[in-house]
């Protein structure tokens, strides 16, 4: 069964770092374009981070640039992402998503990803 579980969200202060992953259940998952996003309470889930099957193209959020890397470990079936020098409007919780090849091109669209996580919450506060 198709799979991705997020891990590493908890409460972090301001200017703080973590690291998300996103675990795949199979490898099915390393041809797949994946991407990260988030749902603060009373907002939409919007995008934060995207990366191309390959790993050779990435996409940011302008909230996220500069501060966020996504990337993937193949062997591991796994996305990371990154995340540095947080903000208190960073709270949220965090997605992963994937998303089949033949979609490519809406890497900040939430509804052409085909497999979504549970999330993970991250709180950054003092």
């Amino acid at each position: 069964q198709a799979q991705l579980v997020e891990s590493g969200g908890g409460l972090v202060r301001p200017g703080g770092s973590l690291r998300l992953s996103c675990a795949a259940s199979t490898r099915t998952f390393n041809n797949y374009n994946m991407g990260w996003f988030r749902q603060a309470p009373g907002k939409e889930r919007e995008f934060v981070a995207a990366m191309n099957w390959s790993g050779a193209s990435t996409y940011y959020a302008e909230s996220a640039e500069g501060r966020f890397t996504i990337s993937r470990d193949s062997a591991k079936i796994t996305v990371y992402l990154q995340m540095n020098s947080l903000k208190p409007e960073d709270t949220a919780v965090y997605y992963c998503a994937a998303q089949r090849i033949y979609r490519s091109g809406n890497y900040d669209v939430a509804a052409v990803y085909d497999y979504w996580g549970q999330g993970t919450q991250v709180t950054v506060s003092s």
